[in-house]
């Protein structure tokens, strides 16, 4: 993998010396291009929202991303941006870094243990143009066996075409190919896993989650208004961007930002969201997701609690603070 991670560096010097060489008025003030996709595990280039990184002092970086100003599942709402890019973003990045900052191999797999963020809904405004996001990073609480970095956290300052955006946290471990066998078991067979996975229940009502398609839905109604089971469609081009073994994490934060949305009257907009991840969800038993409404504001605020459970074993924590929408 380290000739891997050697061609994706050399392709971005030629890109940049490309440029260099080019004359003044026909090169960019820097590179404008997107970070090699391996960089954060995605395979469509389409899905890849970071552009550019640069380390700014002892465990400190800077990386730059675009949002587009429409995308197939993380779309403007009422003229803001979803925050679930927010937290897509912050994926990226800490997977970007884990790689070009520490050295992790491509092939080792990233695991969240914990992500928070807590954001400012006025810098969420679309433009008339795409929107230029940077995170300032620093590493924390740092775990190294030798040269291998095996946990960390880290901490992000957002900011959106200049604003203040967000401050979010990512807890995370990496594994060697070996070590996530062992941890997974039969389970780390890719094929395998895919070929045991569930029918794709049926969807609940789109609009119940403020969501316009069947396909976005990751709920499944059941007798109880406040209970759900959790919809793994593999076939969905973003939340599986690739195959996986078991259910990713992003699908994980969305099913509690919509069974947030189900819990609350009116479109609600998440503006503190935290996730506390205990293990993996598989994709050959059924997910169940919970939501309980634990606090209100006279300004239409709430806070909901939202736990995925598999075999009567927690999956997911989640506390997600929601205001009405402008």
């Amino acid at each position: 993998m380290a000739s891997a991670t050697l061609t994706s560096h050399t392709t971005l010097h030629r890109h940049a010396e490309c440029a260099r060489r080019s004359a003044p008025g026909n090169r960019p003030p820097e590179l404008t291009t997107t970070v090699p996709r391996e960089y954060v595990h995605r395979t469509a280039v389409s899905e890849v929202f970071l552009t550019n990184w640069r380390r700014e002092g002892a465990g400190c970086w800077t990386v730059s991303a675009q949002w587009p100003r429409a995308h197939s599942f993380y779309g403007p709402v009422n003229g803001l941006h979803d925050p679930m890019l927010v937290i897509e973003t912050v994926r990226q990045a800490g997977i970007l870094l884990s790689h070009v900052a520490h050295n992790v191999p491509l092939d080792h797999p990233i695991i969240w243990q914990r992500v928070r963020c807590d954001l400012s809904p006025q810098a969420l405004r679309t433009a008339e143009t795409p929107a230029e996001v940077t995170l300032h990073v620093t590493d924390h609480e740092v775990v190294r066996r030798g040269k291998r970095l095996i946990s960390a956290r880290q901490e992000f300052r957002i900011r959106c075409d200049g604003a203040d955006l967000a401050i979010a946290a990512l807890d995370f471990s990496c594994h060697s190919p070996a070590v996530y066998r062992r941890l997974r078991g039969e389970y780390s067979n890719l094929a395998l896993a895919n070929a045991r996975k569930l029918p794709v229940p049926e969807a609940v009502a789109p609009q119940v989650v403020a969501r316009d398609r069947t396909r976005d839905v990751v709920l499944s109604p059941t007798s109880r208004p406040d209970h759900w089971q959790l919809r793994v469609d593999t076939s969905h081009p973003v939340l599986f961007d690739h195959p996986v073994d078991h259910a990713p994490g992003m699908l994980m934060v969305e099913a509690a930002r919509q069974a947030a949305q189900a819990a609350t009257p009116g479109f609600a907009l998440p503006i503190t969201l935290e996730c506390a991840f205990e293990r993996y969800a598989e994709m050959d038993a059924p997910s169940w997701v919970r939501a309980r409404t634990t606090a209100r504001g006279d300004d239409g605020r709430r806070q909901v609690d939202v736990d995925i459970e598999q075999h009567a074993r927690q999956v997911l924590s989640a506390q997600i603070t929601s205001v009405p929408a402008p």
